[in-house]
This record gives structure tokens, C-alpha cells and sequence, in this order.
């Protein structure tokens, strides 16, 4: 084996290194990003039915004071 093939040989392995380590650090950040992902699913699922929650009061709200408005005898006129 020559100096220059041990040469690319090793040349070769720290590409190889530096490549696996790239590919961990970026499985490990896909990962965290994903989790990241699933909590704000999650968070984003819980505000829809809060939303839904407020919607349908305030909608009751407003029936109930139409209908209160309706059944009410307008005040004398002074």
C-alpha cells in the first residue's frame, strides 16, 4: 500500500466520520423537533375546544339576552 492510498484511505474514513456525525445530530434534531411538533398539536387541539367552548357561551349569551330584550315592557316615557 502506497503513502497516497493510505492517504484517501483515511482521507475517506474521517469523510465517512464527519458524515454519521451529521446524520446523528440531525436524527436527534428531527426527533426533538417532531415531539416539539406533537406538543403543540396537542396545545393547539386544546385552544380549538376552548374557542368552541367561548363561541357557543357567547352565542348563548346573545339568545338569551334577545330573548330577555323581547319579553321586557319597554320603560315609561317621561
Amino acid at each position: 500500500m502506497t503513502a497516497e492510498t493510505s492517504k484517501n484511505i483515511n482521507e475517506l474514513r474521517n469523510s465517512i466520520d464527519a458524515l454519521e456525525s451529521r446524520n446523528a445530530f440531525q436524527d436527534d434534531v428531527i426527533e426533538q423537533l417532531n415531539n416539539e411538533l406533537s406538543v403543540h398539536q396537542l396545545e393547539i387541539s386544546a385552544l380549538k375546544s376552548q374557542l368552541k367552548l367561548i363561541a357557543s357561551r357567547i352565542k348563548d349569551n346573545n339568545t338569551e339576552q334577545s330573548q330577555s330584550q323581547s319579553i321586557e315592557s319597554p320603560p315609561p316615557h317621561y
